[in-house]
């Protein structure tokens, strides 16, 4: 019994956050009556609350499932040249940009580009940073790490919400790419080998 009560859990949490991508995606903005997503997904509206407590943490938690799912699993291989995980990232949001966009510029944006910082935190080591940087204590580390992710957080951001159409994914991948190459200019061979992206 309980095992079922789980699973539907489980599957109404789901189409509660394929129906917040879908539909922040095709009105492109994130003002979206909770009845409208608890009738999209088949749900009543106070599972919405039961679930997730509000709106905007529905929205939040559709976009990190979004991330965990599709962008994760590509640009979190860490054996992958560092280019190839740049442009997966930056593919993936392109391919997505409605509905980053209205995340990004909506009710939840900052809470959205927290989420984004911590994703793009979760591509960084401290060891990485220490092999690049030298020995970091661990405040300095973190640090670094934070200015890091919310530079590329604040460049991704500006991208989705205001390049021109249609986005370009290599072209962010090799601005990235740029910057974390100048990073690493102080460790040459590093920077030759790895890119200087830092894992």
């Amino acid at each position: 019994m309980q095992d079922r009560h789980t699973r539907q859990v489980r599957r109404n949490r789901a189409a509660l956050m394929d129906a917040a991508v879908r539909l922040v995606s095709e009105r492109g903005t994130t003002a979206l009556p909770v009845i409208d997503l608890s009738e999209a997904a088949d749900v009543s509206r106070q599972l919405v609350y039961i679930q997730f407590g509000d709106r905007d943490a529905l929205l939040v938690a559709a976009a990190t499932d979004l991330v965990e799912r599709e962008l994760l699993p590509e640009a979190g291989d860490d054996s992958a040249p560092p280019h190839a995980r740049l442009l997966a990232m930056a593919r993936h949001f392109a391919r997505h940009r409605p509905f980053y966009r209205a995340m990004l510029t909506g009710s939840c944006a900052f809470l959205m580009a927290r989420s984004l910082n911590r994703l793009f935190g979760s591509l960084i080591s401290t060891t990485g940073l220490r092999e690049l940087f030298g020995d970091l204590d661990e405040t300095t580390a973190e640090d670094l790490k934070a200015l890091i992710t919310g530079g590329t957080g604040a460049i991704v951001k500006d991208w989705l919400v205001d390049a021109a159409d249609p986005l370009d994914p290599e072209e962010l991948a090799d601005r990235l790419l740029r910057l974390s190459t100048t990073l690493a200019r102080s460790h040459p061979t590093l920077a030759a080998t790895r890119g200087g992206l830092p894992r």
